[in-house]
């Protein structure tokens, strides 16, 4: 029954992809043509000469797509993965379009057309399948086309696994009951869900319930019981799904990840690696450059007041950890006089401190002492965006204090942050402020930094909590 309403999805899918399919095709060629957006120069050539093509388009398509898995159930993936995927799969059916017609050679075909009919084809399809989904996730949240799970395990990683699959009824999955890795258990049941049986009797199970998904949540000390099953139900026909023991020590933006065909399980990494380097370096330089020029009549005139109303140089320079513990040099407007940890030793700076200078007061309690450290970001040392830097000695003692502390460092450090222009700055909690780091590194993107840009502009530089 779930197999007939399975095909009958996929054949939906197929048919509708198709639809899309030739519609993009015609559609690049009226607008290559037709729609006075690109001059025509040589004369506009006969649709019929790309109507021959639509027939071997729609094979190529439907031949690669279902290459590349596209017509597979997507109930537990991201919408992401299949974008990717559609992708990659419209790229290399151009690219085997392209060569086609090259080869025939009886008719000359406008390149614009193969362009804009790739990219129509990757949107098109991209948003005809989030709807046909979302329709799909619709009908699941009320009752209809739901697939049969087995969880293998009860303890707290198959429970936590229950209240996932619980909290998405849109993936239309339903767990049919639990299997215990004990031939004899002593649970029954798990939240209403049955214990069905031991992962002895998993084939009879399976066979019994009409089971789509068998997701094995054991422990690390019970591997040898899911390589067991593994070699029990390898042949069945059924999707088998291993949820690793080990993602409670994933951290930042730690997966599952493929190299070479071999999968890897990463428990955390930087965010910053290939194109994510080029543009979050290329936004620092943009907007330091920006900051500078708009700034520099203002850091002159600041400079100047320093100079004249305090002895000791106008910048200061203090050593601060940045990316992966590396120290750098941070610049800022000297606030303080030039002995001011002389009898205090290191300490972090409170209200009403009497080691600031008058005008020092004043650039501290509007952030304009942190205008040098656009230099710092125009040189690499820091990043507009990301955790503010923290000195060698305070982090010494933060991370005995604070766990995953030391994360934070994943990330360039910045002149503003997530946790300040959420309030966390200064002298106040420090979980909270690293909480918010966390989560930025977490969740990074170029639209998130240009947010907490804008945040940082919109809610001003001065901050009750600047001392």
């Amino acid at each position: 029954m779930l197999k007939r309403h399975s095909q009958f999805f996929e054949s939906l899918l197929f048919l509708a992809d198709l639809f899309v399919i030739g519609l993009s095709w015609f559609f690049s060629y009226y607008i290559r043509f037709y729609s006075g957006f690109i001059p025509v120069e040589k004369g506009i050539p006969t649709f019929k000469i790309y109507l021959y093509l639509i027939i071997p388009i729609l094979l190529i398509w439907g031949f690669v797509f279902k290459s590349f898995g596209l017509y597979r159930p997507k109930r537990m993936s991201s919408y992401f993965n299949e974008i990717f995927d559609i992708a990659k799969a419209c790229t290399f059916s151009v690219f085997i379009l392209i060569f086609l017609t090259f080869l025939l050679r009886q008719y000359e075909y406008s390149r614009l057309v193969f362009l804009g009919f790739w990219a129509m084809t990757i949107v098109a399809m991209s948003i005809e399948r989030v709807i046909f989904r979302e329709i799909l996730r619709f009908l699941r949240r009320k009752g209809y086309n739901l697939r049969h799970a087995l969880i293998v395990g009860t303890g707290a990683l198959a429970e936590d696994m229950l209240k996932r699959i619980e909290q998405h009824p849109e993936l239309g999955v339903k767990v049919a009951g639990f299997v215990s890795p004990d031939e004899y258990s002593q649970i029954k049941a798990i939240k209403d869900i049955p214990v069905v049986g031991s992962y002895k009797t998993i084939r009879d199970i399976i066979k019994d319930k009409d089971i789509i998904h068998v997701i094995i949540a054991l422990p690390v000390e019970k591997h040898n019981i899911t390589v067991e099953i593994l070699k029990d139900i390898g042949d069945e026909m059924v999707d088998i799904k291993v949820v690793p023991d080990l993602y409670e020590f994933m951290t930042l933006r730690g997966g599952i990840e493929e190299f070479d065909g071999l999968p890897i399980i990463s428990l955390q990494e930087t965010p910053l690696y290939g194109w994510n380097i080029i543009i979050k370096r290329a936004t620092d330089i943009i907007a330091a450059l920006i900051a500078i020029i708009i700034t520099l009549p203002l850091m002159l005139i600041i400079a100047a007041v320093i100079k004249f109303t305090s002895n000791g140089p106008i910048f200061y320079r203090q050593a601060r950890m940045g990316l992966d513990g590396k120290t750098f040099q941070m610049l800022k407007f000297r606030t303080m006089r030039i002995d001011a940890e002389k009898e205090t030793g290191p300490v972090w700076a409170r209200k009403d401190d009497p080691r600031r200078t008058l005008f020092g007061s004043l650039l501290r309690r509007t952030s304009l002492d942190e205008l040098p450290q656009f230099i710092n970001a125009l040189k690499g040392d820091m990043s507009i965006v990301g955790p503010r830097p923290e000195r060698q000695v305070f982090i010494e003692e933060f991370r005995k204090k604070v766990p995953k502390y030391m994360l934070r460092h994943k990330m360039k450090a910045g002149i503003t942050g997530w946790a300040q222009v959420n309030g966390w700055r200064g002298n106040t909690s420090l979980e909270k402020r690293i909480e918010c780091d966390l989560f930025y590194i977490e969740n990074w993107s170029l639209l998130f930094d240009i947010k907490i840009m804008w945040l940082t502009i919109w809610k001003g530089l001065i901050n009750k909590n600047a001392y």
